[in-house]
């Protein structure tokens, strides 16, 4: 019963809906906004205009059919409960989409769909295929995605609101911008790899590897019908350019095409039906590119069409699947007498696909021709690709629609003995198929109210919408006849077709093997950059570590703040260069001797040097501490020296130059930031501040002892410390019996 009270969910949404369409069709614009992010300008804004209701009756009503026939479609499976869970995330998710508000908040939903369909599509996880193919899905419409998120930061920036409506409603004219050409192919990298639109085309069949109920919600009213909803959506703020115009007709036609001739040349059932889905994709995203009021009111009544019949079918073909265990259309004929109510929803949903009259894809199809003979430019074009489609199109609806159903007598040699799904699995098709069929018999009662609103919302303006099933005698009626006949003709040509296909299509696609050699190229170099960042050797580390901190310096130094002015070196005094040739002396010994004890002297004239530099400019205390913490590290280092074998050359020649290269350049790098902070002034000099504060807030006359004691405790406190370490240390060494030891006889 799981699947029964979980669908009454989604109804219950649906009918909440169907109470807000009578206020949308009179203009009164549902809004709800909860604070999120308030220092981003981010908010939980949901917005129900009229093609928020048409996508979320959509989304509801099927999807709570589709709980009912996943009910008897996954009876007895062990992952039951978790396949409603990934269910339920993905059709909360898509109500996101359709209602939000907001930029990012639509980004976060997005995202969330292309999670739950990446578990939907992989459900069968303990198959390789599923596993890859929701992977490809996740990652390309994951990509799509990101680049998506950036084009709505820069038309948030643009827009200067993260408001959906407060930028579609300004006088602002985004298309005259001039990071417009950046926004719009970011938002269209989103919409295109949601919507399979072409060249991200090839992951959309690959995801027939679900189960039957996530096919038919997915591609009926849901992910793939999200970029289709954006492009819709996005019409008032970035549509009517020619850029828009090129891209998206450009892109559906090709889509449109390919899915079409893509579904003659297969045999199993779910793939026929994904690439007639590619196909209808494309033909919406073709008609909101070119954008005048009446292909955008033809894409709509494509948009609900689609939704019903195939929906429908995909139910059917997973009816038939289950109940026969094959998906060859070669293989299934006759499946009517076993299964008459599914071939009843099928027949109802093929007609509906094929574009006959009263059905409502027979609306769909007229306006589509009506678009084309109204156009002033590429006319001709566009009414010749569509007509094309359209009765590819209708033979495919025959071919996976009729007959599986209305061939000779059902075949003896299937996996399973054919019979009527249970009541969960034939409830949602026949509803959906009777529903095709009501709306193109009574189009102006039931349609008109709903598909009005959700033109002005994509129109941006108001626009007279009516609809009727007889338009008399004109051009798109003829087309629509020539479609059937076209149509029938290619359907009897079917048997040629398969026999010239076989098992293995002619007819490919490089994408599909060019998406696998980028996914196996990341994964080689994301292999090779493993083993040079993660190789296991300290040395390596931190060369990349130090090197990596050197170069970001230094890109900070030249591109931002500017390197250094000139130093005269002839400001230095006496005492300094000579404290510094000592120093670099020093240093050269270190590196080039062959003995550790001379290295250890050199060690500790340079740790001497440094504390000579503090006296120099006036730093006595850390001068001490210099000299107290340098002299107890020579004489521990003495106590070890001896006990150490000989130095060897561990590390080439070669080694040792480059890192001495490196070091140096580091060394520069360093130094030349030192200069570069001396010059650097953010804020007044807080010494004359002490000198005032001493005696007034610390009641100390000596400035010198107020700052050590009160200003910088902290710091005097280490330094005390450090001292007291070195003190204990001293203590230790020079104590008496040091380094003496006990004869083992007393």
């Amino acid at each position: 019963m799981a699947g029964w009270l979980l669908a009454l969910g989604p109804a219950a949404v649906f009918v909440y809906l169907l109470t807000l369409l009578p206020s949308v069709n009179q203009g009164i614009i549902g809004t709800q906004t909860m604070q999120w992010f308030p220092q981003l300008g981010v908010s939980l804004s949901f917005r129900v205009d009229g093609l928020s209701i048409l996508m979320g009756l959509l989304i509801c009503g099927i999807g709570a059919l589709i709980f009912l026939y996943a009910h008897g479609y996954l009876h007895g499976h062990p992952l039951q409960g978790k396949f409603f869970c990934y269910l339920m995330i993905f059709l909360a998710s898509m109500l996101g989409i359709v209602t939000a508000d907001n930029l990012i908040l639509l980004f976060v939903f997005w995202e969330l769909t292309s999670i739950s369909s990446y578990l939907l599509i992989g459900f069968y996880h303990e198959s390789d295929e599923s596993r890859w193919k929701a992977l490809q899905a996740l990652l390309v419409t994951g990509f799509g995605g990101v680049a998506m998120l950036a084009g709505f930061v820069l038309l948030g920036l643009v827009g200067g609101s993260w408001s959906i409506s407060a930028i579609a409603s300004s006088e602002l004219s985004v298309p005259d911008h001039a990071l417009y050409p950046a926004i719009l192919l970011l938002v269209l990298l989103g919409a295109f790899t949601k919507s399979a639109q072409w060249p991200f085309h090839f992951w959309l069949p690959n995801a027939m590897a679900a189960p039957a109920p996530v096919s038919a919600f997915l591609h009926s009213a849901t992910m793939v019908k999200a970029g289709v909803f954006l492009l819709a959506k996005m019409n008032p703020i970035l549509g009517g350019s020619w850029l828009w115009t090129s891209l998206l007709v450009g892109a559906g036609m090709i889509t449109m095409l390919l899915g079409a001739v893509n579904g003659l040349l297969q045999t199993d059932l779910k793939k026929i039906l994904a690439y007639t889905t590619l196909s209808v994709l494309g033909l919406m995203v073709m008609l909101l590119g070119l954008g005048t009021d009446l292909a955008i009111k033809s894409a709509l009544l494509f948009l609900l069409g689609h939704a019903l019949y195939k929906a429908t079918l995909f139910m059917c073909a997973g009816s038939v699947d289950h109940e026969t265990g094959c998906r060859d259309v070669r293989k299934l004929t006759g499946l009517r007498a076993v299964m008459p109510a599914t071939a009843f929803a099928a027949g109802l949903a093929a007609l509906s696909k094929a574009g006959f009259p009263p059905f409502f894809g027979f609306l769909g199809k007229e306006y589509v021709y009506k678009t084309g003979s109204y156009l002033d430019e590429f006319s001709f074009v566009i009414l010749a690709v569509a007509m094309a489609t359209n009765i590819m199109l209708m033979a495919l609806a025959f071919k996976a629609g009729i007959h599986p159903f209305w061939g000779g007598k059902t075949t003896s040699d299937l996996p399973k003995k054919p019979h009527e799904a249970p009541l969960a699995m034939v409830l949602g098709p026949v509803i959906l198929a009777i529903g095709g069929l009501l709306l193109g018999v009574f189009p102006g009662v039931l349609a008109t109210p709903l598909m009005a609103p959700a033109l002005n919302a994509v129109a941006g303006h108001p626009v007279e919408f009516s609809l009727a099933l007889w338009h008399g005698f004109n051009l798109p009626l003829l087309l629509s006849g020539l479609t059937l006949l076209g149509g029938f003709t290619l359907y009897a040509m079917r048997r040629k077709i398969w026999i010239r296909v076989g098992d293995k299509p002619p007819f490919r696609y490089s994408f599909d093997a060019l998406y696998k050699g980028i996914f196996d190229g990341f994964i080689a170099i994301a292999g090779w950059q493993t083993r040079v960042l993660q190789s296991g050797y300290l040395r390596r580390y931190l060369l990349i570590i130090i090197s990596s901190s050197a170069l970001l310096l230094a890109a900070k130094l030249s591109l931002f703040i500017g390197l250094p002015k000139q130093f005269d070196l002839f400001e230095a005094r006496f005492m300094d260069w000579s404290v510094f040739i000592l120093i670099i002396v020093s240093l050269g010994i270190i590196v080039f001797t062959r003995s550790r004890l001379t290295a250890l002297f050199a060690m500790g004239i340079v740790g001497f040097g440094v504390a000579i530099i503090f006296i120099l400019n006036g730093a006595p205390d850390l001068a001490i501490t210099q000299i107290l913490v340098e002299t107890l590290t020579v004489v521990l280092f003495m106590f070890v020296i001896f006990r150490l074998p000989a130095f060897r050359n561990l590390s080439p020649q070669r080694t040792r130059i480059i890192d001495g290269c490196f070091s140096a350049v580091v060394g520069l790098i360093v130094t030349l930031l030192v200069l570069k902070a001396q010059g650097v002034k953010i804020a007044p000099s807080i010494s004359s501040q002490y000198g005032e504060w001493s005696y007034t807030l610390a009641k100390g006359k000596n400035v010198v002892n107020v700052i050590l004691v009160d200003f910088r405790a902290l710091d005097t406190l280490g330094e005390i410390a450090v001292l007291a370490i070195a003190a204990i240390g001293i203590f230790v060494l020079m104590r008496d019996g040091v380094g003496k030891r006990k004869d083992p006889k007393s």
